[in-house]
């Protein structure tokens, strides 16, 4: 970074105009505002493309009377942040100027209580969207209503450099390296403020390429059924590629509603979007192609496949909208979408899918949904906290919570049990006996991670993803695999 300013007078040092989106917060408040009028209803979608019609400043002005973000739930550059807070400690006048909407601009400066004045778009006003020489022209003339003929400007992208060229001094934060190169041309003692470079990890953990290992359900018809079949096993190859893309897509979607809920969350706050690591439009345009291309492998693999995906894809999207802030629905939906996985495994392998099978999937699956909730809310340790941030939950609701996850897994080892005993195992086991090792298997795994539940020992986790990293669930795996194995060997 460049001195700036180091070293002169309060009194001779001009006032500091700085930009709010992507500069002060590394977000767009008009994107952020945009996901939660979605969020509110997905149908206001339409009303926003007829707003359109009202120009950029008509646009603002409609949606911001609708729904602004919190300024409290915003990130923010807390170098730059802390960088404010030291010039006006020396006595300069800061001042807010956004193109965004006026009331979200006068909103974030009350919140960070740092500045002097705030300027923004006014649709009621001078109707001019406050970007580019309309945000020059404004600053030149609130400055000349403040007694100065010098100011400094903050900004962050292309649009700024008609405003860095009538300032004095200049400030990047964020800025990209073709416009700090341009900006350098302008101030060559501009002050950086260093970008963060959008690396391949902070994608993989926006499209949470981890939770792919869910998808690999879909290859339990074919391990259920003892196949062999090279063709079937490169079908289901194929629709775990598909799955895996559609689910990170409706993962970034889902992120982007969620956004001011998972800010506030001890653990989903430092997710890529809420972080603001990576940008809104950026994780749209992420998720629209990963969708495509999960629908395009899909249709290769068979229709009656892609009909499945497509009715994974609806029912997530309806869970991120709605389903998920209804209590014990979000948990049934939860386990169905596990079971869906199942199915599609037997449909994209051309197998009939085992009704043994749905009935253990859907009791087992029902019980990680819940042990999920459980171990969320007993994050909450003020029991005065009314609901679980966007969930449906009370604190008080965690033994009901836990009774009908333990009640459920057991279910999922009784339906194990009746399927040894069943004309279905004798026909696929040589010695069907042996399966009567894998139910206490199970339910001491079942205890064991309603054990760990209820010693807050998840923290919150999903519960596949500590299984993954637990070394106990894969010797159960393993064990689970060996009795089974022995059971179609005769061993």
């Amino acid at each position: 970074m460049t001195p700036f300013a180091a070293n002169v007078p309060a009194s001779e040092t001009c006032p500091l105009y700085v930009d709010l989106d992507g500069t002060l917060t590394p977000s767009d408040t008009l994107y952020e505002s945009v996901m939660l009028f979605i969020r509110r209803n997905p149908f206001n979608l339409l009303r926003m493309l007829a707003w359109l019609l009202l120009g950029k400043a008509g646009f603002k002005q409609r949606l911001a009377g609708a729904v602004r973000p919190d300024p409290a739930r915003l990130p923010y550059n807390e170098r730059f942040v802390q960088f404010l807070r030291e010039e006006r400690a020396r006595g300069r006048p800061l001042v807010l100027a956004s193109a965004a909407d006026v009331r979200i601009v006068r909103e974030v400066a009350a919140h960070l209580k740092l500045f002097q004045d705030a300027l923004g778009t006014n649709a009621r006003g001078d109707g001019l969207n406050l970007s580019r020489r309309h945000k020059r022209a404004a600053i030149e003339a609130h400055a000349r209503a403040s007694g100065h003929d010098r100011w400094a400007y903050a900004g962050n992208s292309r649009d700024d450099l008609a405003v860095w060229e009538g300032s004095s001094q200049a400030v990047a934060v964020n800025a990209p390296p073709s416009v700090i190169e341009r900006l350098q041309k302008i101030h060559a003692q501009a002050r950086v403020f260093d970008r963060v470079p959008l690396s391949l990890l902070t994608v993989l953990r926006a499209i949470r390429l981890k939770q792919w290992s869910k998808n690999a359900l879909l290859f339990v018809p074919l391990l259920a059924a003892h196949s062999l079949d090279p063709h079937r096993w490169a079908m289901v190859a194929l629709a775990f590629v598909a799955f895996g893309l559609c689910a990170s897509a409706t993962y970034l979607f889902n992120d982007l509603l969620d956004l001011p809920n998972d800010r506030v969350h001890r653990i989903k706050r430092h997710r890529p979007l809420a972080s603001a690591a990576i940008a809104i439009p950026t994780a749209v345009l992420l998720g629209v192609v990963m969708m495509v291309l999960a629908f395009v492998l899909a249709f290769a693999v068979s229709t009656a496949f892609a009909a499945l995906l497509l009715a994974y894809t609806a029912t997530t999207l309806a869970y991120s909208m709605v389903l998920k802030r209804l209590a014990l629905i979000d948990v049934l939906v939860l386990s169905g979408l596990y079971t869906l996985r199942i199915a599609a495994g037997a449909v994209a392998a051309n197998l009939v899918l085992s009704n043994w099978l749905a009935a253990i999937s859907i009791f087992l699956f029902l019980s990680l949904a819940l042990v999920k909730r459980c171990a969320e809310l007993e994050e909450l340790d003020d029991e005065r906290t009314t609901l679980a941030p966007g969930r449906g939950y009370q604190p008080r609701d965690l033994p009901s919570l836990r009774a009908m996850g333990m009640a459920s897994g057991f279910l999922a080892v009784m339906v194990l049990a009746l399927y040894i005993d069943s004309q279905n195992s004798e026909m696929l086991y040589a010695n069907p006996e042996w399966l009567w090792a894998a139910a206490p298997v199970l339910l001491l795994w079942v205890m064991r991670i309603w054990l760990k539940t209820g010693r807050r020992e998840l923290h919150g986790e999903d519960p596949l993803q500590f299984a993954l990293k637990d070394p106990f669930s894969w010797m159960t795996l393993l064990a689970m695999g060996a009795i089974g194995l022995a059971a179609t060997t005769g061993l």
